[in-house]
Protein backbone atom coordinates (compact mmCIF):
# COMPACT_ATOMS: atom_id res chain seq x y z
CA UNK A 1 0.00 0.00 0.00
CA UNK A 2 2.50 2.41 0.55
CA UNK A 3 3.02 4.68 3.58
CA UNK A 4 3.04 8.21 1.89
CA UNK A 5 -0.01 10.68 2.45
CA UNK A 6 0.11 11.31 -1.16
CA UNK A 7 0.72 7.84 -2.28
CA UNK A 8 3.71 7.84 -3.81
CA UNK A 9 5.52 5.13 -2.69
CA UNK A 10 2.15 2.96 -3.85
CA UNK A 11 3.64 0.34 -6.36
CA UNK A 12 1.03 -1.19 -8.16
CA UNK A 13 1.30 -5.18 -8.88
CA UNK A 14 0.99 -6.53 -12.86
CA UNK A 15 -0.68 -9.70 -12.87
CA UNK A 16 0.23 -11.06 -16.39
CA UNK A 17 2.65 -10.19 -18.88
CA UNK A 18 1.30 -7.83 -21.94
CA UNK A 19 1.60 -11.04 -24.15
CA UNK A 20 -1.06 -12.93 -21.86
CA UNK A 21 -4.34 -11.91 -23.69
CA UNK A 22 -2.99 -11.45 -27.21
CA UNK A 23 -6.80 -11.71 -28.83
CA UNK A 24 -7.74 -8.33 -26.57
CA UNK A 25 -8.28 -5.09 -28.24
CA UNK A 26 -8.91 -1.62 -27.45
CA UNK A 27 -10.72 0.62 -29.52
CA UNK A 28 -10.95 4.50 -28.38
CA UNK A 29 -13.55 6.83 -29.81
CA UNK A 30 -12.71 9.96 -29.76
CA UNK A 31 -15.52 12.35 -29.12
CA UNK A 32 -14.31 15.34 -27.50
CA UNK A 33 -10.89 16.41 -27.05
CA UNK A 34 -11.45 19.81 -25.56
CA UNK A 35 -10.47 20.20 -21.50
CA UNK A 36 -13.19 18.77 -19.27
CA UNK A 37 -14.93 21.91 -17.17
CA UNK A 38 -14.54 19.14 -13.69
CA UNK A 39 -11.64 17.70 -13.28
CA UNK A 40 -11.04 13.75 -11.75
CA UNK A 41 -9.51 14.95 -8.11
CA UNK A 42 -12.25 18.13 -7.79
CA UNK A 43 -14.59 16.49 -8.99
CA UNK A 44 -13.78 13.24 -6.52
CA UNK A 45 -13.67 15.43 -3.72
CA UNK A 46 -16.93 16.86 -4.26
CA UNK A 47 -18.39 13.68 -4.64
CA UNK A 48 -17.34 12.50 -1.46
CA UNK A 49 -18.33 15.53 0.26
CA UNK A 50 -22.12 16.09 -0.98
CA UNK A 51 -23.19 12.36 -2.83
CA UNK A 52 -24.88 10.27 -0.91
CA UNK A 53 -23.89 6.57 -2.68
CA UNK A 54 -20.85 7.37 -1.17
CA UNK A 55 -21.62 6.17 2.11
CA UNK A 56 -19.13 6.82 4.67
CA UNK A 57 -17.23 4.14 7.12
CA UNK A 58 -15.22 4.36 10.02
CA UNK A 59 -12.61 6.75 9.67
CA UNK A 60 -9.49 4.96 9.00
CA UNK A 61 -11.53 1.49 8.42
CA UNK A 62 -9.63 -1.13 5.74
CA UNK A 63 -6.93 0.73 4.69
CA UNK A 64 -5.05 -2.02 4.76
CA UNK A 65 -8.04 -4.46 2.97
CA UNK A 66 -8.15 -2.61 -0.42
CA UNK A 67 -5.58 -3.07 -3.11
CA UNK A 68 -6.23 0.47 -4.93
CA UNK A 69 -2.71 -0.04 -6.30
CA UNK A 70 -2.28 -3.73 -7.00
CA UNK A 71 -4.03 -6.29 -9.13
CA UNK A 72 -4.80 -4.73 -12.79
CA UNK A 73 -2.04 -2.18 -13.17
CA UNK A 74 1.51 -2.87 -14.26
CA UNK A 75 4.47 -1.75 -11.99
CA UNK A 76 6.46 1.90 -13.91
CA UNK A 77 8.35 0.47 -16.22
CA UNK A 78 6.28 -2.56 -17.14
CA UNK A 79 3.43 -3.53 -19.32
CA UNK A 80 -0.23 -2.31 -17.91
CA UNK A 81 -2.72 -5.47 -18.82
CA UNK A 82 -5.82 -2.91 -18.22
CA UNK A 83 -5.66 0.71 -16.53
CA UNK A 84 -8.96 1.44 -14.45
CA UNK A 85 -9.74 4.55 -12.66
CA UNK A 86 -9.90 2.65 -9.85
CA UNK A 87 -6.03 3.48 -8.62
CA UNK A 88 -6.24 7.03 -9.38
CA UNK A 89 -9.14 7.64 -7.72
CA UNK A 90 -10.10 5.56 -5.11
CA UNK A 91 -6.81 5.18 -3.85
CA UNK A 92 -6.66 8.84 -2.69
CA UNK A 93 -9.90 8.37 -0.66
CA UNK A 94 -8.74 5.17 1.57
CA UNK A 95 -5.68 7.40 2.38
CA UNK A 96 -6.94 10.76 3.50
CA UNK A 97 -10.45 10.42 3.61
CA UNK A 98 -12.72 7.99 5.35
CA UNK A 99 -12.98 4.61 3.95
CA UNK A 100 -16.56 5.04 1.35
CA UNK A 101 -18.90 2.50 0.51
CA UNK A 102 -17.39 2.05 -2.93
CA UNK A 103 -13.46 1.52 -1.75
CA UNK A 104 -14.58 -0.23 1.36
CA UNK A 105 -17.15 -3.14 -0.12
CA UNK A 106 -17.96 -3.31 -4.56
CA UNK A 107 -14.19 -2.18 -5.35
CA UNK A 108 -12.35 -5.47 -3.25
CA UNK A 109 -14.93 -8.21 -4.67
CA UNK A 110 -14.26 -6.14 -8.19
CA UNK A 111 -10.68 -6.20 -8.18
CA UNK A 112 -10.51 -9.80 -7.30
CA UNK A 113 -13.30 -10.60 -10.25
CA UNK A 114 -11.75 -8.44 -12.68
CA UNK A 115 -7.93 -10.57 -11.83
CA UNK A 116 -9.79 -13.80 -12.42
CA UNK A 117 -11.54 -13.01 -15.44
CA UNK A 118 -7.92 -11.39 -16.79
CA UNK A 119 -6.34 -14.62 -15.68
CA UNK A 120 -8.46 -16.99 -17.25
CA UNK A 121 -9.28 -14.67 -20.37
CA UNK A 122 -12.91 -14.70 -19.06
CA UNK A 123 -13.96 -11.88 -21.74
CA UNK A 124 -17.80 -12.23 -20.89
CA UNK A 125 -17.71 -11.26 -17.25
CA UNK A 126 -14.33 -8.86 -17.91
CA UNK A 127 -16.76 -6.85 -20.40
CA UNK A 128 -19.90 -6.85 -18.20
CA UNK A 129 -17.75 -5.55 -15.03
CA UNK A 130 -16.11 -3.48 -16.96
CA UNK A 131 -19.42 -1.99 -17.89
CA UNK A 132 -21.19 -1.82 -14.73
CA UNK A 133 -18.44 -0.37 -12.46
CA UNK A 134 -18.65 2.62 -15.07
CA UNK A 135 -22.29 3.12 -15.08
CA UNK A 136 -21.81 3.18 -11.00
CA UNK A 137 -18.95 5.46 -11.38
CA UNK A 138 -20.75 7.84 -13.25
CA UNK A 139 -23.89 7.44 -11.48
CA UNK A 140 -21.96 8.83 -8.65
CA UNK A 141 -20.73 11.94 -10.38
CA UNK A 142 -24.92 12.43 -11.23
CA UNK A 143 -25.63 11.80 -7.31
CA UNK A 144 -22.79 14.90 -6.47
CA UNK A 145 -24.25 18.40 -5.70
CA UNK A 146 -23.60 20.21 -8.16
CA UNK A 147 -24.28 17.37 -10.39
CA UNK A 148 -21.32 16.44 -12.82
CA UNK A 149 -21.87 15.04 -16.19
CA UNK A 150 -18.94 13.93 -18.04
CA UNK A 151 -20.78 11.66 -20.70
CA UNK A 152 -22.09 13.76 -23.53
CA UNK A 153 -25.25 13.07 -25.87
CA UNK A 154 -22.94 10.84 -28.00
CA UNK A 155 -21.56 8.83 -25.33
CA UNK A 156 -24.87 7.89 -23.76
CA UNK A 157 -25.28 7.02 -28.16
CA UNK A 158 -22.13 4.72 -27.44
CA UNK A 159 -23.82 2.78 -24.71
CA UNK A 160 -26.64 2.25 -26.52
CA UNK A 161 -24.72 1.09 -29.73
CA UNK A 162 -22.52 -1.23 -27.61
CA UNK A 163 -26.00 -2.95 -25.89
CA UNK A 164 -27.36 -2.82 -29.24
CA UNK A 165 -24.65 -5.36 -30.94
CA UNK A 166 -24.21 -7.51 -28.08
CA UNK A 167 -28.53 -8.34 -27.79
CA UNK A 168 -27.85 -8.61 -31.70
CA UNK A 169 -25.32 -11.25 -31.52
CA UNK A 170 -26.98 -13.12 -28.13
CA UNK A 171 -23.58 -12.09 -26.13
CA UNK A 172 -21.54 -9.99 -24.40
CA UNK A 173 -18.99 -9.00 -27.10
CA UNK A 174 -17.98 -5.58 -26.82
CA UNK A 175 -18.01 -3.50 -23.27
CA UNK A 176 -17.27 -0.29 -23.20
CA UNK A 177 -16.11 2.42 -19.94
CA UNK A 178 -15.71 6.00 -19.65
CA UNK A 179 -13.41 7.64 -17.42
CA UNK A 180 -13.95 11.26 -16.21
CA UNK A 181 -14.60 11.98 -20.13
CA UNK A 182 -16.75 11.72 -22.92
CA UNK A 183 -14.44 9.82 -24.69
CA UNK A 184 -15.35 5.71 -24.74
CA UNK A 185 -12.97 3.31 -24.35
CA UNK A 186 -13.94 -0.11 -26.22
CA UNK A 187 -13.00 -3.66 -25.12
CA UNK A 188 -13.29 -6.83 -27.05
CA UNK A 189 -11.36 -9.53 -29.51
CA UNK A 190 -9.53 -9.52 -32.33
CA UNK A 191 -12.22 -11.52 -34.09
CA UNK A 192 -14.78 -8.61 -33.50
CA UNK A 193 -12.74 -5.74 -34.19
CA UNK A 194 -13.74 -5.07 -37.78
CA UNK A 195 -17.63 -5.64 -37.78
CA UNK A 196 -17.47 -2.84 -34.42
CA UNK A 197 -15.45 -0.83 -36.63
CA UNK A 198 -17.83 -0.79 -39.32
CA UNK A 199 -20.76 -0.53 -36.88
CA UNK A 200 -19.29 2.74 -35.41
CA UNK A 201 -19.05 4.17 -38.89
CA UNK A 202 -22.73 3.31 -39.46
CA UNK A 203 -23.97 5.05 -36.50
CA UNK A 204 -20.95 7.85 -36.72
CA UNK A 205 -20.09 8.51 -39.94
CA UNK A 206 -16.92 11.00 -40.29
CA UNK A 207 -18.00 14.04 -41.21
CA UNK A 208 -14.77 14.95 -43.22
CA UNK A 209 -11.95 13.17 -42.38
CA UNK A 210 -13.10 9.85 -43.51
CA UNK A 211 -9.35 8.80 -44.79
CA UNK A 212 -8.20 9.38 -41.25
CA UNK A 213 -11.38 7.97 -39.12
CA UNK A 214 -9.35 5.06 -38.08
CA UNK A 215 -6.36 5.07 -36.33
CA UNK A 216 -3.53 3.11 -35.06
CA UNK A 217 -3.31 -0.64 -35.55
CA UNK A 218 -4.80 -1.49 -39.13
CA UNK A 219 -8.45 -2.79 -39.03
CA UNK A 220 -9.67 -4.96 -42.75
CA UNK A 221 -12.96 -3.75 -43.63
CA UNK A 222 -16.22 -5.05 -43.69
CA UNK A 223 -19.96 -4.74 -44.43
CA UNK A 224 -22.87 -4.76 -41.70
CA UNK A 225 -26.01 -7.16 -42.96
CA UNK A 226 -29.04 -5.22 -42.95
CA UNK A 227 -30.01 -7.66 -39.79
CA UNK A 228 -27.31 -5.79 -37.46
CA UNK A 229 -28.00 -2.27 -39.06
CA UNK A 230 -31.76 -3.12 -38.13
CA UNK A 231 -31.23 -4.49 -34.46
CA UNK A 232 -28.92 -0.86 -33.93
CA UNK A 233 -31.93 1.06 -35.12
CA UNK A 234 -29.83 4.49 -34.62
CA UNK A 235 -30.07 7.64 -36.94
CA UNK A 236 -26.73 8.45 -37.80
CA UNK A 237 -24.83 11.23 -36.20
CA UNK A 238 -22.21 12.72 -38.75
CA UNK A 239 -19.03 13.98 -36.95
CA UNK A 240 -20.08 12.74 -33.10
CA UNK A 241 -17.25 10.57 -33.20
CA UNK A 242 -14.50 12.85 -33.93
CA UNK A 243 -12.10 9.28 -34.95
CA UNK A 244 -11.56 6.05 -33.58
CA UNK A 245 -7.83 4.83 -32.25
CA UNK A 246 -7.34 0.84 -32.48
CA UNK A 247 -4.81 -0.31 -30.31
CA UNK A 248 -4.06 -3.34 -28.03
CA UNK A 249 -1.68 -4.54 -24.57
CA UNK A 250 1.36 -3.74 -25.10
CA UNK A 251 4.42 -3.16 -23.33
CA UNK A 252 4.40 -0.02 -20.64
CA UNK A 253 7.26 2.95 -20.02
CA UNK A 254 10.62 2.16 -21.26
CA UNK A 255 14.34 3.98 -20.95
CA UNK A 256 16.20 4.55 -24.07
CA UNK A 257 19.59 5.02 -24.23
CA UNK A 258 19.49 6.47 -28.02
CA UNK A 259 19.03 9.79 -27.65
CA UNK A 260 17.60 10.22 -31.13
CA UNK A 261 14.86 8.01 -30.51
CA UNK A 262 13.36 10.21 -28.03
CA UNK A 263 10.44 12.49 -29.14
CA UNK A 264 11.51 15.52 -27.09
CA UNK A 265 14.46 17.77 -27.01
CA UNK A 266 16.84 18.75 -24.46
CA UNK A 267 14.53 22.08 -23.66
CA UNK A 268 11.48 19.25 -22.91
CA UNK A 269 9.57 20.74 -25.89
CA UNK A 270 8.66 18.04 -29.01
CA UNK A 271 11.19 17.41 -31.93
CA UNK A 272 10.13 19.07 -34.79
CA UNK A 273 8.66 16.91 -37.64
CA UNK A 274 8.56 14.22 -36.02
Amino acid sequence: MGEQSDGKDSIARQIAPEWHWPQLRILILVVSAEKKQTGSTVGMQTSVETSTLLKVGPAGAGRDQYPAQGGLLGRAGTSTLLKTRWQRVLYPLTRSLPLQFRAESVVPERMKEMTRCIQERDFQTFAQLTMKDSNQFHATCLDTFPPISYLNDTSRRIIQLVHGFNTHHGQTKVAYTFDAGPNAVIFTLDDTVAEFVAAVRHSFPPATNGDKFLKGLPVTPVLLSNELKAALAMEPSPGAVQYIIATQVGPGPQVLDNSHAHLLGPDGLPHQGR
